[in-house]
């Protein structure tokens, strides 16, 4: 066991490396700045490279050409930034080439980017949203893992809690199982032999091969996102047994709603809380069966309303939903503010549990 007390950019970049990860560029914007840091400290010594490219266009793009060869790589920013990658993500999925990116967000105002997305076509990332520093090390390993069995790109959603807070991790690497061999890399070794490789959004196949075509290819992977939305969806819930009231959250902000859930619950009240792990796939059936028969279902978020929308598909009685979060930043714009705090978040579960009461 290699147990280390660190801050999360270092953990992340630490276990990436180790996980195989051997490129890494972005462009330096808070509070992903943390982790292009780390991984500049630490990959060039384990044989990799890790470039501070001009743009996060440019990032995301030499990240794209390296995932092609078949190395492991990755890139991030904050939200703005990783809007700007939007289009080379769907490229990415639409021709099957994965790569990790490290989305560490200025808040929760980027639900809807990590699970909708901004580029064209149909295609889905797989998205973590881990709770704490010891699970943002977990989904890295893992992250890395599914994204080279699925030949698609995957998102960490993190944030300026996870990216400065310290905690002891384990850092060993767990055997995960077999993957497919990268087969389709580029990796010049059929260059001149007739049977030149080529990867590219619409599937034609190689120079002298006409190759599926377009349609057949996307109606492929739109069947492959299906199969992943189906056995990758991940949940943790919390004293949900007899519980009349559910909390929703995600994030780092799930550790403070069940701080509140266990005060309650000392105190009689039968609460519980649910927590997708995964943003996508939403794990909605999952929430439909911890929901049934509960009076309220209280979704905390720090936006003024993104999650909300898969709780509403998802519970088993879209009425008694309610939403007790909001928009809450701190001075700076690159931290939560004063909801995420244990007592405004207990006044805001209380209100919503009397009002179902009246």
């Amino acid at each position: 066991m290699t147990v280390e007390l660190l801050a999360g950019a270092s953990a992340i970049a630490r276990t990436a490396i180790a996980s195989g990860c051997r490129f890494f560029a972005g462009y330096p914007m808070l509070p992903f700045t943390d982790l292009l840091e780390a991984f500049d400290a630490e990959l060039p010594a384990a044989g990799g490279v890790c470039i501070n490219a001009d743009t996060e266009i440019e990032a995301v793009n030499m990240t794209l050409g390296a995932a092609m060869t078949g190395a492991r790589a990755a890139t991030g920013s904050c939200g703005q930034g990783v809007a700007l990658m939007q289009e080379a993500v769907a490229e990415a999925a639409l021709n099957e080439t994965p790569f990790v990116l490290f989305l560490m967000a200025r808040g929760q105002q980027d639900y809807f980017q990590a699970t909708r997305g901004g580029g064209w076509g149909d295609y889905r990332t797989i998205t973590f949203a881990p709770k704490d520093v010891r699970e943002a090390v977990e989904h890295t390993e893992l992250l890395f893992h599914l994204t080279d069995r699925y030949r698609a790109p995957g998102v960490l959603y993190g944030d300026y809690l996870i990216s400065h807070t310290q905690m002891s991790v384990d850092l060993r690497t767990n055997d995960l199982g077999p993957l497919p061999e990268k087969d389709w890399a580029l990796d010049a070794s059929t260059g001149g032999t007739g049977h030149a490789r080529q990867i590219w959004t619409w599937a034609v196949g190689r120079p002298t091969d006409p190759g599926v075509g377009p349609n057949a290819h996307w109606q492929r992977l739109a069947r492959k996102f299906d199969d992943m939305a189906r056995a990758e969806a991940r949940h943790e819930t919390h004293r949900v047994e007899d519980a009349e009231h559910l909390v929703v959250s995600f994030g780092t902000s799930s550790p403070f709603v069940d701080c509140v859930v266990d005060e309650l619950r000392s105190e009689g009240h039968r609460i519980g809380s649910f927590r997708p792990i995964t943003l996508w796939p939403f794990p909605g059936e999952a929430l439909r069966r911890a929901s049934e028969g509960c009076r309220t279902v209280l979704v905390f978020e720090l936006n003024a309303g993104q999650m909300v929308d898969d709780v509403r598909i998802h519970a088993a009685d879209r009425d008694v939903i309610r939403a007790i979060g909001g928009v809450s930043q701190d001075e700076s714009g690159m931290r939560q503010g004063d909801l995420l705090q244990v007592d405004v978040i207990r006044a805001r579960i209380l209100d919503a549990m009397t009002g179902a009461n009246r």
